[in-house]
């Protein structure tokens, strides 16, 4: 059996280690497309903020870890999937057969077309490590940067600009933040803690026009007229799958891949993993796109399971969400919306930005978020994804939803000792 996986991110390595795992004499190649080693884009704050060096971002320490594992690492872009010669095509015009083929190609950073259009150095996206490499030469101790978006992203990237003593200016189109993970609320609590920071915060604010001078630095025009000379411009707007070289090869395509609860895409000896997949929301039994490491993680184990003939059914993956924003730590769990009909409880604090909002569907907890708590809030996590009857102790939480904790133990146990489980 040869198994090819493209992609060299969380969810192509885990994969791959997987497959040696439980298929221990088949062939096994990883294809990725950036040079160097395999690592997670999750380090690359730390590294910004010299916590880590770039080693530290590697996903794997060994220099011979992938060797040792006899998983054969190619680094080359693929450009073609040939599923009716089990195929892939690379940049250089070799091709490469396979019996089972996972893509786990990841997502790439939208781009500021304005911006792009001067061909500015001094302008990058923070998605890559070489971005993060140019990042760190121009973000030095009082530069003024400017950040485009106001996003997941952004925030964590902003909190490595900031500790490095770079002078931050966020733009935002709208006039909410982080609003993939966030009500109106919570959002306005961030913004006045980024500015608490010494963050400035502009909101339905866009780029007008962009330039460079005659030195080579850049000249920013707002919509509002005013101007600003970065030393640096870091655009995090968003992320988008990658799946363009995938058209013509009847791969059936949403979002992102469509997949089942196999991991399997419209081509049975094809899988999909990570921020290409688009499989099943545990909340919703809906498709969705989860550009999370977390979800990239179990899609990689559960889609080499199955390659391997393992029977391995994923139940969907919760989108959680997790942030620290300069020292604030906000989280969004499941359906933090809500539902139509579904009942809500709500604490807020403003003074010390401490913020919990419940969301519930008759008596059990479909969602949350909270900002400013970090005791016990993995509990938040499995009321949710076991899907408990709160009985009583949902008329708790509505008086007083910092009680999760204690509604957690008292519905499970009750549940465990009552069932004769526990």
């Amino acid at each position: 059996m040869k198994h090819v996986i493209i992609g060299t991110g969380p969810a192509g390595v885990l994969a791959a280690e997987t497959l040696r795992k439980v298929d221990p004499d088949s062939g096994i190649t990883l294809i990725g497309d950036e040079p160097g080693v395999p690592y997670s884009r999750m380090a690359i704050p730390y590294y910004l903020q010299d916590r880590i060096g770039e080693e530290g971002t590697h996903l794997r320490t060994t220099d011979d870890h992938y060797k040792s594992l006899k998983i054969d690492l190619i680094r080359a872009r693929v450009m073609k999937v040939n599923p009716g010669k089990n195929e892939i095509t690379l940049d250089n015009g070799k091709t490469i057969g396979y019996d089972r083929l996972l893509v786990a190609t990841g997502s790439r950073a939208y781009r500021e077309e304005v911006l792009e259009k001067t061909g500015s150095p001094r302008v990058h996206a923070c998605w890559t490590l070489e971005d993060a490499r140019h990042i760190a030469k121009l973000a030095g101790a009082g530069e003024e940067v400017l950040l485009v978006g106001a996003g997941f992203v952004a925030c964590i990237i902003m909190s490595a600009l900031a500790r490095r003593g770079a002078k931050v200016t966020s733009i935002v189109r709208g006039q909410q933040m982080v609003r993939s993970m966030m009500n109106p609320t919570a959002s306005a609590m961030v913004k006045r803690w980024w500015e608490k920071e010494g963050i400035r915060v502009l909101t339905g604010t866009t780029i007008a026009d962009a330039k460079c001078d005659a030195a080579g630095k850049l000249e920013v025009t707002f919509n509002s007229g005013n101007r600003m000379k970065p030393n640096l411009a870091v655009v995090a707007t968003g992320v988008q799958p990658n799946i363009e070289f995938l058209e013509g090869s009847g791969i059936a395509t949403d979002g992102g891949i469509l997949v089942d609860e196999y991991l399997r895409t419209s081509i049975p000896n094809i899988y999909a993993a990570g921020d290409v997949a688009q499989g099943y929301d545990f909340s919703t039994g809906e498709q969705s796109v989860h550009i999370i490491q977390p979800t990239a993680v179990d899609h990689g184990r559960a889609a080499a399971l199955n390659m391997a003939g393992r029977t391995c059914k994923f139940q969907g993956s919760l989108l959680m969400n997790v942030l620290d924003t300069m020292g604030l730590i906000s989280g969004s769990f499941g359906r933090w919306q809500g539902i139509d009909g579904g009942d809500s409880a709500e604490l807020i604090d403003e003074d010390n930005f401490r913020y919990i909002n419940l969301q519930f569907d008759e008596d059990r907890l479909i969602g949350a978020l909270t900002l400013g708590h970090t005791e016990n809030i993995g509990v938040i996590r499995g009321l949710i994804q076991t899907k408990v009857s709160l009985g009583p102790w949902k008329q708790k939480l509505v008086e007083d939803p910092s009680q999760f904790m204690k509604a957690y133990l008292g519905s499970t146990q009750a549940i465990g000792h009552n069932a004769g489980v526990m």
